[in-house]
């Protein structure tokens, strides 16, 4: 069944207009009485089409529910900013997996350094390949893709998490399937760009909470480490 979203849904007049319309009528060429399903807010509308016009779909309610796909913990992925092919790909499989927010991080050792100003202008881009991957793998809301935040502002960030964790190759972490993962709502990842983190970042992100873990003795691209990072965490809250 056909996905789309809505910012907001008024269960006694369900209409859906604009892009999503369109899509409807010209690129599906649906037709009344066949069915689609409206995502808002993590709930599921599964409605049958009534009438089609030329910039309007207007849908008879038949079932909401919550989203089945949606997981029970709520993930942030703190990515040290790489370079943005790179983060296209790493934001698609990230809402494939179930992330629920994703914070581009400007670290020291960041080889891509795009000022606020530049990077806000590529955020529209990369909200449409979020919610592109969200239709595709049945997600109940789309991933929230974040302006770029200073290293302190993500620390600060992170504070409100119940659990955050910060992947790191060196010394003195401990392998992801020890942490304790029991009864979290939230949770955070930080995950370093193609230049790794600093020793002192490290521990500052010790110091603000997150622990520190590895993902086993090869060193991973940073593509690859918040995928493996995340379908991990999943796996260990019985999301996967």
């Amino acid at each position: 069944m056909p996905r789309f979203f809505a910012d907001n849904i008024n269960e006694n007049d369900i209409v859906l207009d604009g892009e999503n319309a369109r899509h409807i009528g010209r690129s599906l060429r649906m037709r009344p009485h066949e069915e689609v399903t409206v995502c808002c807010g993590g709930m599921d509308y599964d409605c049958e089409i009534r009438q089609i016009t030329e910039d309007s779909v207007y849908l008879d309610l038949l079932e909401k529910h919550p989203c089945y796909a949606e997981p029970t913990v709520k993930v942030t992925l703190f990515q040290a900013v790489p370079k943005l092919d790179k983060l296209e790909y790493i934001i698609q499989k990230s809402t494939e997996l179930g992330v629920s927010r994703i914070v581009p991080v400007l670290t020291r050792r960041c080889i891509s350094r795009p000022n606020e100003k530049d990077f806000a202008k590529k955020l529209p881009r990369l909200a449409k390949i979020a919610e592109e991957a969200a239709k595709q793998s049945g997600r109940g809301i789309i991933p929230e893709i974040s302006p770029i935040v200073s290293y302190k502002q993500c620390l600060e960030m992170m504070k409100n998490l119940d659990k955050n964790v910060i992947l790191y190759e060196g010394e003195g972490g401990k392998p992801f399937g020890e942490v304790n993962v029991e009864s979290i709502k939230t949770a955070g990842i930080l995950i370093g760009s193609e230049g790794g983190f600093e020793a002192s970042e490290v521990e500052e992100a010790v110091s603000a909470g997150a622990e520190r873990i590895w993902l086993g003795k090869r060193i991973l691209r940073c593509e690859t480490a918040p995928i493996s990072a995340l379908t991990i965490l999943m796996f260990l809250t019985k999301n996967m």
